[in-house]
């Protein structure tokens, strides 16, 4: 046994509470151990020297180099103790704090047991509810439709279905969204992502003005109110990007030390190298590289204030369900655990989703975001579906380390995507192979998580990096391939399924097809997606199938 690959943290994604009297207790072993069996022994804390029970944890999940075990309990008593207890060739071992020992003496176990000392109800992380069957669409508004034909149209600089370029106008806007509710109903979309759409100069909207005004090229308060109450008629809920880490350079604040430097009130709210900031010289922290976008001090109560008063005016001025945090892993964690106090105390199903692009563990442990925005997720679909990097049996290892960075509860509010404005479009990374969109469609649905669609997705829309990512949405529908959509359709329908959104899921292959298995009360689902070239198991290449059956829960 490789004594080195053995893990086991307390409280934390190897130990994590999942209701009020729930836990789920997991430990990591060597992937090439494949002759231990591994026991959970388990008590009431401090009952644990006398009576503790004993049961056996099953490897449910592989990677590369590791396999976890993982066991469910349901507590009688929410102060837990517990050991493992493994056995290889007839021999036992035991693992506690003490690490792999030949024996264990449990009347002294008080000094070297694992525990989880006590559930407390408000360090436990709560699934937003409507989450785990979320199917998103992200729209980028300029792009999407334009739906008031009487505004002024000036600013528009491109014709509708051209190519864009970084300061194209289109024209869309938010009664183009209100607009289309009812395509959005048909295809089976039930929450919206929105890029920003507050006052800024730019199309994309990330170098804010005024957060607390739609831009006009969008349209008004009224508009977006009236998008929200329609939207929620018709079970979509609504969730707003929070540009938080950055503003624009001629928002008032970062105006005022402009002019004024040192001696504004502002000066603390920005990072700034000298007593003025200096554009030409770039004197002061901004996002990535952008003078024109400075970086806001997020350790800043004052400055913490201010958006904090921000989040919680959309919430209340037009009931959004959710915030997606810009830039979130540069923004402090300080700031992050006030944010999810307050929205929280707000409106407790408002869902939190931070665009971190690695692993976010360190954000996800109940009192910052509730999720992010699974790039790790995407990437692993280029790799299989679009690089032809990865076998049926290294993608279904990837997928399982994917979802042991996290809990339960948060791989349950995962926003699972393949693309987004940041990205090229997975229709064009595929090389427009159709079969491989749906396959990847068909994963991202089945995959725990919330499912996201990039707008246009569904009909094909090509796309490399932005700003090509960002082009216009075809209308015509007598371009669209009916088949491919319609087959889209179908495939979100799964999320609304029990077994999809609560299900416990298995991921391995056979023959070198995929295989995602999930299980639910008496029932079961398998998604095979075959990758390999050629026809394995009745299934072509590129293409997936989905069977529904009976089965018990594992």
């Amino acid at each position: 046994m490789n004594q080195y690959a053995l893990l086991h943290i307390p409280d934390s994604r190897y130990c994590f509470a999942v209701g009020r009297d729930e836990i789920v207790i997991r430990l990591r072993a060597a992937k090439d151990d494949r002759d231990i069996r591994v026991k959970l022994v388990y008590g009431a804390k401090y009952e644990y020297q006398t009576h503790r029970q004993t049961v056996e944890m099953t490897a449910h999940y592989e990677d590369n180099l590791y396999k976890y075990y993982e066991k469910r309990l349901k507590l009688e008593d929410v102060r837990l103790a517990y050991i493992f207890q493994i056995e290889e060739n007839c021999k036992t071992y035991y693992y506690s704090e003490d690490g792999l020992t030949d024996t264990y003496h449990y009347p002294e176990a008080f000094y070297n047991f694992f525990q989880m000392p006590y559930i407390n109800e408000n360090d436990r992380m709560k699934i937003v509810d409507w989450m785990p069957g979320a199917v998103f669409y992200q729209i980028f508004v300029d792009r999407f439709c334009i739906g008031d034909e009487n505004k002024d149209l000036s600013y528009v600089n491109m014709h509708w279905g051209d190519l864009p370029t970084p300061k194209s106008f289109a024209g869309g806007d938010l009664r183009g969204i209100i607009k289309r509710l009812d395509y959005l109903q048909e295809l089976g979309i039930n929450a919206i992502y929105l890029t920003p759409i507050f006052q800024s100069k730019s199309n994309h909207k990330y170098d804010i003005e005024d957060y607390k005004k739609i831009d006009p090229m969008f349209g008004t308060l009224e508009d977006f109110k009236e998008l929200v109450k329609k939207a929620h008629e018709k079970g979509i809920r609504i969730v707003l990007d929070a540009v938080f880490n950055h503003c624009s350079m001629e928002m008032k604040q970062f105006a005022d030390v402009l002019e004024k430097g040192k001696k504004s009130p502002y000066y603390h709210w920005f990072l700034i190298q000298g007593d003025y900031p200096k554009p030409e010289e770039m004197n002061y922290e901004c996002f990535a590289s952008c003078n024109y976008m400075p970086k806001l001090n997020t350790a800043n109560e004052e400055v913490q204030d201010f958006l904090l008063d921000i989040a919680l005016y959309w919430i209340r001025e037009a009931d959004i369900d959710g915030w997606r945090l810009d830039v979130s892993d540069e923004v402090s964690h300080d700031f992050w655990r006030r944010f999810r106090r307050e929205v929280k105390a707000e409106k407790e199903d408002c869902a939190i989703i931070g665009e971190n692009w690695h692993d976010a563990y360190t954000y996800l442990m109940g009192d910052q975001y509730d999720s992010i925005m699974n790039y790790a997720f995407t990437k692993a679909c280029l790799d299989y579906f679009a690089h032809d990097n990865f076998s049926g049996e290294q993608m279904a290892e990837k997928l399982n380390n994917i979802l042991m960075r996290n809990t339960l509860p948060v791989n349950r509010m995962m926003l699972n995507l393949l693309d987004s404005h940041d990205t090229h479009r997975i229709f064009t990374e595929v090389g427009g192979d159709k079969d491989k969109v749906l396959s990847a469609i068909a994963l991202e649905v089945i995959f725990p998580g919330a499912t996201c669609l990039y707008y246009g997705t569904e009909i094909c829309m090509e796309g490399g990096y932005d700003p090509d990512s960002r082009r216009c949405f075809n209308w015509d529908r007598q371009q669209w391939d009916r088949g491919f959509f319609e087959e889209v359709r179908q495939l979100l329908r799964y999320k609304r399924k029990d077994i999809v959104q609560k299900g416990d899921v298995r991921i391995y292959a056979v023959d070198e097809v995929l295989h995602v298995e999930r299980r639910y009360e008496k029932r079961k689902l398998i998604l095979r997606i075959n990758m390999t070239g050629e026809e394995r198991l009745g299934i072509a290449s590129g293409k997936y199938t989905i069977e529904e059956g009976e089965g018990k829960t594992s």
